[in-house]
């Protein structure tokens, strides 16, 4: 079933300047099919939500004549506002709040994303608010990323091992099974549940290379390994990585077929 959030309000203080330099940028295939079957107008409006840095925003914004983003976090949105002003990406309106807690006007929007938050979001209620404030015909796409650790590839399993004696929540150093994806299942529900019409999810893979600095960089813009979760141990916990990284392989690169994907709904016109 579609959950409540469990996360703390503060879970990723501290880790937006990781978060914009680490985390991978969705794919440009992926975003290029979610404007395509999205069929927004360039006279519409995007809704951000739990937008972060803009990881999401940024790309889809410029199909758009306006856009809103917001985030709980503070930090999130002035450094979305930092990279807006150097970008001249001036339609976008940022805003600091719970996605729960939106006055948004009903029938406003041609889309509504949420982009690798979803599960930090209360779900029902935020699909049911979606659903009335897009416009008919208009669709929310949940977009996703299945997270560093989630391959399972021998040197992201070295990685676990680490994690495991630092991390706060065991469960997140643990490769995910393969198959099909829970939290896209949930996903999906939450938006039939709320009436949406033609739910469906996308997959798309995209490969990259990782060095030894980019994974410590991309495991601190997380909740369960930021600095401010791992307290002191941080810089231990970022040595011993490196160390187990190079000692599995000294080259440095690690590659991955990274995961992506966006699960979308239709508005009933």
């Amino acid at each position: 079933m579609p959950t409540k959030p469990s996360f703390p309000r503060d879970a990723f203080a501290g880790t937006a300047e990781y978060y914009v330099r680490y985390r991978l940028p969705y794919p440009a295939s992926l975003v290029r099919d979610l404007i395509a079957r999205a069929g927004a107008a360039p006279s519409d409006r995007l809704l951000d939500l739990a937008c972060g840095p803009g990881r999401a925003t940024f790309p889809l914004a410029g199909s758009f004549r306006e856009a809103w983003a917001i985030d709980l976090e503070p930090e999130m949105i002035e450094i979305a506002r930092r990279e807006a002003a150097g970008r001249g990406a001036a339609n976008i309106t940022w805003m600091v709040g719970r996605a729960e807690e939106l006055d948004a006007p009903p029938g406003s929007f041609g889309l509504v994303t949420a982009g690798d938050a979803f599960h930090r979001l209360d779900q029902p209620v935020v699909a049911r608010l979606a659903l009335r404030w897009l416009r008919p015909g208009g669709r929310m796409a949940i977009l996703g990323s299945r997270g560093l650790m989630s391959s399972g590839a021998p040197w992201q399993q070295v990685a676990a091992q680490v994690m495991r004696r630092y991390s706060r929540l065991d469960a997140a150093s643990v490769p995910a099974a393969p198959g099909r994806d829970e939290g896209v299942e949930r996903m999906e529900l939450a938006l039939r549940e709320a009436r949406f019409a033609e739910v469906a999810s996308y997959p798309f893979v995209e490969p990259y290379d990782w060095t030894v600095d980019a994974i410590v960089g991309n495991l601190f813009s997380t909740s369960v390994c930021s600095k401010r979760a791992l307290g002191g141990s941080a810089d231990a916990f970022a040595a011993e990585l490196k160390t187990a990284l190079l000692a599995h392989d000294a080259r440095g690169l690690y590659h991955e077929e990274a995961p992506f994907g966006y699960t979308l709904g239709r508005r009933p016109a």
